[in-house]
């Protein structure tokens, strides 16, 4: 798919070519940068989606529900590197010191991933924006993952 040939002049239209599974880097690189936070989204979401992309999208900014969402959905992706997470890591512990909204799914989702380690996740327990119920959580997910690979 290329971008000059698609014709994005609505958001539907925009969000059927975040979609298409054939949608390659270009495409994606120019939906990442449109001004719809579902099609930032559906980027997040694609699977073909590169980490250098994954990445500018960490710092999209549209309403602390939507930030958050696709904070979740980066953490998820299985072409998230370690640099993504790591960036992630540095919204998550920012968003835990001033946001009203939490980011308690990506930052539970952050656990999970190997790339990065408990020593390295642990520190977002102790911040101001951390719930009791996302401090469990984190330490749930950690010590599974201890027990499951010896982290």
């Amino acid at each position: 798919m290329d971008v000059d040939g698609l014709g994005l002049h609505t958001p539907a239209d925009y969000l059927a070519a975040a979609s298409h599974p054939e949608a390659g880097d270009g495409m994606l690189g120019h939906l990442a940068r449109c001004p719809y936070t579902f099609v930032w989204q559906a980027v997040a979401s694609h699977p073909r989606t590169p980490a250098h992309l994954l990445g500018e999208l960490c710092s999209k900014r549209d309403s602390a529900w939507n930030d958050n969402r696709l904070l979740r959905l980066i953490v998820e992706h299985p072409n998230a590197d370690r640099g993504v997470l790591l960036t992630v890591l540095g919204e998550l512990e920012s968003r835990l010191r001033t946001s009203t909204i939490r980011p308690f799914a990506a930052a539970l989702a952050l656990a999970d991933r190997p790339e990065l380690t408990p020593e390295e996740v642990e520190p977002l327990a102790a911040l101001p924006g951390a719930s009791a119920r996302m401090r469990r959580g984190l330490r749930r997910r950690l010590a599974q993952r201890q027990r499951v690979h010896g982290d």
